[in-house]
């Protein structure tokens, strides 16, 4: 048996080998950026229409050819879960996958409004965690308004409800765990770019993480995402842990033993000043993939917190860091 991890060592090498070249679209705000470092824009190299699969009964499926940030995972689920679209909780706990998003937003309405007030990102962010959570400042420019939480526990509906999704499919799941309809979107047309109605266009791009179904087979509950758009150095890594680790939260919260995370891609690519860390990862070979322990006490999805996670035997090789880039924008 080859190890899990090969499935995604191979995707890489699939991408490199066989990939398109593509350009990417960028804010001039952007692109600002990248002539003031004296750099010019990465491209990627994507395929299209891949799949990729995790049986978590075989360990959790941390990747172990790089360390990854388990803790800004943990961290980043709990605020999805919380229905939050405020980054305030993740800069309070020094996490800050987020802060790129609501500082552009800021930074482009100064530029547009008033430059004299305008910040730097650290300057930004120092004053988000600085200020408390009812701040004015902190409730408009650390809400990045539609975010997968939101839209995962309050989808705005026509007569003025807010949708819990995942609370809809969870105690479906309690109830008639066999129906095929436990779906969760996260694709709002009324959100998105040219799409969106009056105030709701915002610098966060259309959800990656489309949507996803929970599915009883064989009694075992499996998890499949399907990801329009996917950075599989930076980001996929962590969409792997991230969804297999809800698939255990929602598992134990409902009583069926988790079975199979199935991550489907659409565009799945590679940024251009990634090539060197991605060839430098693949040529390490996989170790045993951990064991992710949940307190067994939760029985509420709402109810985990950060101490409720145990990783134990998680032996990476260490971490390859890499830069994101910024794309997207309205």
């Amino acid at each position: 048996m080859q190890h899990p991890e090969y499935q995604y060592l191979n995707l890489l090498q699939d991408i490199l080998d066989n990939g398109s070249d593509k350009k990417l679209f960028f804010t001039p705000e952007v692109i600002e950026q990248y002539k003031q470092k004296g750099q010019e824009p990465p491209y990627i190299r994507s395929v299209f229409g891949r799949q990729i699969r995790f049986d978590l009964s075989k360990g959790f499926p941390l990747l172990t050819t790089k360390k990854v940030f388990i803790r800004g995972i943990i961290e980043e689920l709990l605020w999805f879960l919380s229905g939050s679209s405020n980054i305030k909780y993740l800069v309070d706990h020094d996490v800050r996958i987020w802060d790129d998003w609501a500082w552009k937003r800021y930074h482009k309405y100064c530029l547009q409004n008033c430059p004299e007030k305008d910040l730097s990102q650290e300057e930004f962010i120092k004053k988000i965690k600085e200020l408390p959570a009812d701040d004015e400042f902190v409730k408009n420019w650390g809400d990045l308004i539609v975010v997968y939480g939101k839209m995962w526990r309050r989808w705005p509906a026509s007569d003025g409800r807010e949708i819990d999704q995942l609370g809809w499919v969870i105690q479906g799941l309690k109830d008639k765990p066999y129906r095929k309809s436990y779906v969760v979107s996260g694709w709002n047309p009324d959100f998105i770019y040219a799409m969106a109605s009056k105030g709701n266009a915002n610098e966060v791009p259309p959800f990656c993480h489309t949507t996803f179904q929970f599915n009883v087979t064989n009694d075992k509950l499996n998890l499949g995402l399907y990801q329009r758009s996917a950075d599989v150095f930076l980001g996929v890594p962590f969409n792997i842990a991230s969804y297999a680790l809800l698939l255990q939260m929602v598992s134990q919260v409902v009583g069926i033993e988790p079975g199979d995370f199935v991550h489907t891609f659409g565009d799945v690519h590679i940024y251009s000043n990634h090539f060197d860390q991605i060839k430098e990862q693949l040529s390490r070979e996989p170790k045993p993939f951990p064991t992710m322990k949940l307190n067994p006490e939760i029985k509420n999805i709402d109810d985990f917190k950060y101490s409720d996670f145990t990783l134990e035997n998680y032996d990476p090789h260490p971490a390859i860091k890499a830069e994101i880039a910024n794309i997207g924008g309205f």
